[in-house]
């Protein structure tokens, strides 16, 4: 009996002892612009972050570009809107509140020194957003207890469904990696009409919450699905390598590299207020 016990420790330590940290050798790559921009029918959210690209190891922020010159061009009347950089929060804003028009098709233009960036997109009109509801659901097996929320309303379009929703609680986006909420018309039409549930959300009492809806072409989704899953990518030896998801930003004649996004979309968004009352 002993020696087996005297066995099984030595192979627990043989074991342990050819456990190592992998350190997977990636290649230094050029700096390069990360250019994130949003473009829509609301002034408050319109912005555009300009910052540099790092080595995947490095713990240091992003170096922020406060010297571009950034503005965007309404392709339907020809209107330029100019951006300023704020240093107070580390972007640009339009000038005088600026804001899109659904259905116009808009061109930003980013200039850093020589280097020209450009991208374009549809602001698209928006789906139906008609109510949210909460129940209380006691806790459950992968299921924390609390009140979960639905939103219904009606997707009418035959093409360009691309959403994202963004979910407000209290005041507070929820943005961490497992808060990015995207759906396409793979889900159905019906998706909205049906009661697409916040399932990754629980809610107490006298919680506020806020659901913003998010259409956009498939290009900035695409990008997003591609963060999601780079996000959710642990470096472990069964994981992809790291990759910038794939841009919809382009540099003037192929000349120079560029990644980030430019998202043009409309919004709409319903708030309610938790009760602790069970709803239907």
């Amino acid at each position: 009996m002993q020696k087996t016990i005297l066995y099984i420790v030595i192979a627990i330590l043989g074991l342990s002892s050819c456990q190592e940290e992998v350190r997977l050798d990636l290649k230094n790559q050029e700096i390069i612009p990360v250019i994130e921009a949003v473009w829509t029918d609301r002034a408050s959210l319109n912005k555009v972050e300009i910052t540099y690209t790092r080595n995947y190891y490095d713990t240091l922020d992003n170096p922020i570009e406060e010297n571009a010159m950034v503005y965007i061009t309404d392709l339907e009347n020809g209107e330029r809107i100019d951006f300023r950089f704020v240093d107070r929060l580390g972007y640009y804003l339009p000038i005088n509140n600026a804001s899109g028009n659904v259905g116009n098709r808009y061109r930003l233009e980013v200039i850093i020194g020589d280097q020209r960036y450009h991208s374009e997109g549809e602001l698209l009109e928006p789906p139906v957003f008609d109510s949210l509801t909460y129940a209380f659901e006691p806790g459950r097996v992968f299921r924390e207890e609390g009140y979960y929320v639905r939103m219904y309303g009606k997707i009418p379009f035959q093409d360009n469904n691309f959403y994202r929703v963004k979910v407000v609680k209290n005041d507070t986006l929820m943005n961490r990696r497992g808060d990015y909420l995207l759906f396409d018309d793979t889900f159905g039409g019906g998706i909205l009409e049906n009661g697409f549930e916040l399932g990754g959300f629980t809610f107490q009492k006298n919680d506020r919450v806020k659901v913003e809806i998010y259409r956009m072409e498939k290009a900035p989704y695409d990008y997003l699905n591609q963060l999601v899953n780079l996000l959710f990518n642990d470096g472990g030896l069964f994981s992809p390598p790291p990759e910038n998801p794939k841009s919809n930003l382009e540099a003037d004649n192929g000349v120079g590299q560029v990644t980030g996004y430019f998202i043009v979309s409309s919004m709409i968004s319903e708030s309610v207020q938790i009760m602790g009352e069970e709803e239907p």
